[in-house]
């Protein structure tokens, strides 16, 4: 303790063993050093005014604090109480900047989302709407998010985010060559803007700035094969498939019925009702969110009776090999029709949606028998929660003939080679 201090302190303690009260020892301009009666304790205080009310504020005990360092926290205060800032609210703001700071690293450290920030939003947002779409789609939403989102901004403050942000993380994803993704997390992150809008959480989407930033993009349909013969060149290509039973019968299927890829590779024996010719997909796994039949000709039963021996015991009609208790992953019919030869390019297993609807409009049947099997999604929500039954006659007669159908191909195309020596093969 510098001299003059000791020396004050010295006299207060004589002086409070008298009976005398005072405690403090002045350095000037409302610093002091607080003392106890016994002198066990030494406090640095400093007197302001602000806002015309006089206020104390402790700047630590000496000799933690020394006296330079009780000089110069005096001298901040002084100049925040001239502003009209009271220090003492101003160093409570300051340990709450501090506290909230070591509450996000350990959320982060954890793996949880900071609350406010873009990935709780998101998450928020997903759960909100998730009910609402396919689980096939729910989950490619949200592993988008979860890899090409979340690392970059999920922590951030959702209303701190820029533009500039959310250009940066789009370029990540431009430059692998994801043109299609990258415009995907764009409308994701759209998405989760508008809901933070709406949620009083933000003024405006900063997506709307970015248009025009990215390479253009549309949709491409998905390649199929709808020449007949090359149809029927396919189908002998898969039934001479030389993989897994379970996953060639899902190629089999696949054409047969036609069905969205993750609505066949996660079909359930409790939904086939075989003696009614019927496969009823619950609306929870459909993409228009509404009850489905799939009428089931003669062949498609075949198929499932020759299955019921090796999966019925499962809930899935086509478990997964390698995944515990979980079915067929969405790539093995893709990577079986690698193996058979045919690319990316010429056909993938959404393909055979594209292949029925071609070819079935070629055959002269109605579009909208056609458009029904298909499900393609009702604007009329109402009219969507009824409709699972209509054209249902007609549908099945349309199923049993492109049944047949498709066997013609197959025998014409093993006709076809045997004539001429050479396959069709694309």
């Amino acid at each position: 303790m510098p001299q003059h201090l000791i020396t004050s302190a010295a006299t207060l303690k004589s002086r409070a063993r008298t009976g005398s009260t005072e405690r403090r020892i002045s350095d000037g301009a409302g610093l002091y050093l607080l003392l106890s009666v016994n002198g066990a304790s030494h406090g640095w205080r400093v007197d302001y005014i602000v806002n015309g009310r006089r206020k104390t504020l402790s700047l630590g005990t000496y000799p933690t604090v020394s006296l330079a360092d009780a000089r110069r926290s005096a001298e901040q205060a002084r100049k925040l109480a001239r502003l009209g800032i009271d220090p003492s609210d101003a160093r409570k703001e300051r340990r709450e900047v501090h506290r909230r700071q070591r509450h996000i690293e350990a959320l982060v450290a954890s793996g949880q989302p900071v609350p406010g920030s873009f990935e709780a939003v998101a998450r928020e947002w997903y759960g909100k709407h998730q009910g609402t779409w396919a689980p096939s789609h729910g989950n490619k939403v949200i592993r988008r998010l979860e890899r090409d989102v979340f690392p970059w901004i999920g922590s951030c403050p959702i209303a701190g985010i820029r533009p500039a942000d959310l250009l940066q993380i789009l370029k990540r994803v431009e430059e692998r060559g994801a043109i299609e993704t990258t415009h995907r997390v764009q409308q994701n992150c759209g998405q989760v803007f508008r809901y933070a809008v709406a949620s009083g959480l933000l003024e405006s989407d900063p997506t709307r700035d970015l248009r025009g930033a990215l390479p253009p993009w549309k949709p491409e349909h998905y390649p199929t094969i709808t020449d007949p013969r090359r149809v029927g060149a396919l189908l002998r290509d898969v039934d001479a498939y030389q993989g897994g039973v379970i996953t060639r019968c899902a190629m089999k299927l696949a054409p047969l019925l036609f069905v969205r890829p993750g609505e066949l590779r996660r079909a359930e024996w409790s939904e086939f009702d075989l003696d009614k010719q019927e496969w009823r997909i619950p609306a929870a796994k459909m993409k228009a969110r509404s009850l489905h039949i799939v009428p089931l000709p003669r062949q498609a039963i075949e198929l499932l009776k020759e299955l019921q021996p090796l999966t019925g015991q499962s809930r899935w009609v086509f478990p997964g090999v390698r995944t515990n208790g979980e079915p067929m992953s969405e790539n093995t019919i893709n990577a079986a029709l690698r193996r058979l030869g045919y690319t990316r390019s010429t056909l993938t297993a959404h393909g055979f949606r594209s292949m029925a609807s071609t070819m079935l409009h070629e055959l002269g049947w109605p579009s909208d028998v056609i458009e029904r099997q298909l499900s393609h999604a009702e604007r009329n929500s109402v009219k969507a929660a009824y409709n699972h039954a209509e054209h249902l006659p007609e549908r099945r007669r349309m199923m049993t003939v492109w049944a047949d159908y498709l066997d013609s191909l197959r025998a014409s195309s093993r006709s076809f080679e045997g004539r001429t020596g050479r396959s069709n093969e694309p």
